[in-house]
């Protein structure tokens, strides 16, 4: 079964592993050699913004770190062109698969770097940076992050966050709203012409993170139009969030609950391989199949497993970008 997954942190992993690559290592749970076996159809590869002190250690700035990141995986594609090659579209995408090719899709997670100024968004598309996690666990120029603290969780976006929303949907970046914290997500929600996505996260009906969707927000994100990437990380899927076990009946259970919340298209993948820890059943991306075999055993249609592996996926991508 082909498949879309909407987020990954590989990059990280392999900016600091000497003798190891995007196209085959044993440090990663994603390379390409395990996407082309796996059949994947595309790739979101994050930048994630390290902290400052550590970044400031081997970097300039922080826009030297993405050029670097963005660089490496650019120029590991174009070694590997013959089974994977960069997308910026719904059509380099349709056009890659055709080819039977793999497609790289980059993607920043914090929009720290941003800095409160538009002209950089229009940098970082020009780079080929498709999607913008607009906050990861702290507050930027953006807003505030998902918390434990009601009173943060609660703020919404600033002024220019609620600009910038308008103008990434001017220029074609998707807006994701993983982090984000649930007056962020309802101020996305409200400002955001074009649908928008949770590129890696899970019901917080079923494992109460705050990280995870209410219903509430699962119905309006399907309503926008978006999706939301299924999380494989064990305390956005269970019940306990302290337990350290990711299993394929637990992430059964999540798309059981967020299909009959908010419908079939709102279902998407967002593994958050490499970015994730503890004793994950599906911890390479060439073991994907394990959850769609689990999806028809437990009854599933074929038609509802595409549209949960990449339809809703290249959908969105479509109206997007």
């Amino acid at each position: 079964m082909k498949y879309i997954d909407f987020h990954c942190d590989t990059l990280l992993k392999i900016i600091d592993e000497k003798g190891q690559s995007l196209y085959s290592n044993t440090v990663a749970s994603v390379d390409f050699k395990r996407l082309k076996k796996a059949e994947a159809m595309a790739q979101f590869f994050a930048i994630f913004l390290i902290d400052k002190d550590t970044l400031e250690e081997k970097f300039d700035s922080d826009d030297d770190y993405i050029k670097k990141l963005a660089k490496i995986l650019k120029d590991e594609v174009a070694k590997n062109n013959d089974i994977i090659s960069m997308a910026y579209n719904a059509e380099d995408l349709i056009k890659n698969y055709a080819s039977g090719k793999v497609s790289a899709f980059l993607t920043i997670e914090d929009g720290r770097s941003v800095d409160g100024k538009l002209e950089k968004l229009d940098e970082y598309y020009d780079l080929g940076i498709r999607l913008l996690t607009l906050t990861w666990n702290y507050e930027n120029c953006f807003g505030y992050p998902n918390s434990e603290d009601l009173d943060i969780m609660n703020k919404g976006l600033k002024p220019f966050g609620k600009e910038a929303v308008e103008y990434m949907n001017h220029i074609g970046m998707i807006i994701d709203v993983s982090h984000l914290s649930d007056g962020g997500f309802y101020d996305v929600a409200k400002i955001s012409k074009k649908p928008f996505i949770a590129s890696h996260s899970n019901s917080r009906e079923l494992s109460p993170h705050p990280r995870n969707l209410t219903d509430d927000m699962i119905k309006i994100l399907a309503q926008k139009g978006g999706v939301m990437g299924l999380n494989f990380a064990p305390q956005f899927l269970n019940e306990d969030i302290s337990l350290k076990d990711s299993k394929v009946e637990l992430m059964v259970k999540h798309l059981n609950h967020i299909k009959n919340v908010g419908g079939e298209d709102v279902l998407a993948l967002g593994s958050d391989f490499d970015g994730i820890g503890g004793n994950l059943e599906i911890n390479s991306s060439d073991k994907m199949y394990l959850l769609f075999d689990a999806l028809k055993k437990y009854g599933w249609s074929e038609r509802l497993i595409e549209k949960l592996a990449y339809k809703n996926a290249i959908r969105v991508i479509g109206d997007i970008l």
